[in-house]
């Protein structure tokens, strides 16, 4: 009598537990990286389940801190991986007009809401709400919908060490690492 096939269960890898974070490689070693895109509400969070951009899974057990920075780099206690802190694309609402007026005023009235705002030359950007949309355009203010990353200010109470490191001064590039997130 033939015996069937054995089959077993598929090995599940787990996880691989980040729990540092700002450490350099060793100078002169070869480490794999990974690439870890992250929103900007994601990048508040240093606990949980990520994916990174090739699919593996990882667990964040950061202690507590600021926010994650695009460019920041994490890794495993036995430092055998680089993960690499990347902003996720976001809908994200471009908010303009040729009145610098009536965009300070659109920010003071959007601050008022507690709504988060990457603020840049001549330019506001926040997520996509269909609520806040209908009050910029209602505010005479030209919107235009992207899918990019959403580097937002960190907010009022940051601390130094959590504050944006970056003119901003940037026109059409969207090379954002080393920004602060929030």
């Amino acid at each position: 009598m033939s015996r069937p096939p054995s089959s077993s269960p598929p090995q599940v890898t787990p996880p691989l537990q980040l729990e540092l974070r700002g450490q350099e490689q060793a100078p002169g070693a070869l480490m794999p990286a990974l690439n870890l895109p992250l929103s900007a509400q994601e990048r508040t969070s240093l606990r949980g389940r990520r994916r990174t951009s090739c699919g593996r899974e990882l667990l964040l057990h950061l202690p507590r801190g600021p926010a994650l920075e695009p460019g920041e780099r994490l890794m495993p206690a036995d430092r055998s991986v680089l993960v690499v802190v990347q902003p996720a694309p976001e809908p994200v609402l471009v908010v303009r007009s040729p009145d610098s007026l009536a965009l300070l005023q659109a920010a003071y009235h959007l601050g008022n809401r507690h709504v988060s705002l990457e603020l840049r030359p001549r330019e506001l950007r926040l997520l996509e709400d269909g609520v806040l949309e209908e009050l910029i355009r209602q505010r005479g203010l030209l919107v235009e919908h992207r899918l990019e990353p959403f580097l937002p200010e960190p907010g009022a109470y940051a601390t130094a060490s959590e504050s944006h490191n970056h003119s901003h001064a940037h026109s059409g590039d969207h090379n954002h690492d080393g920004d602060q997130a929030r």
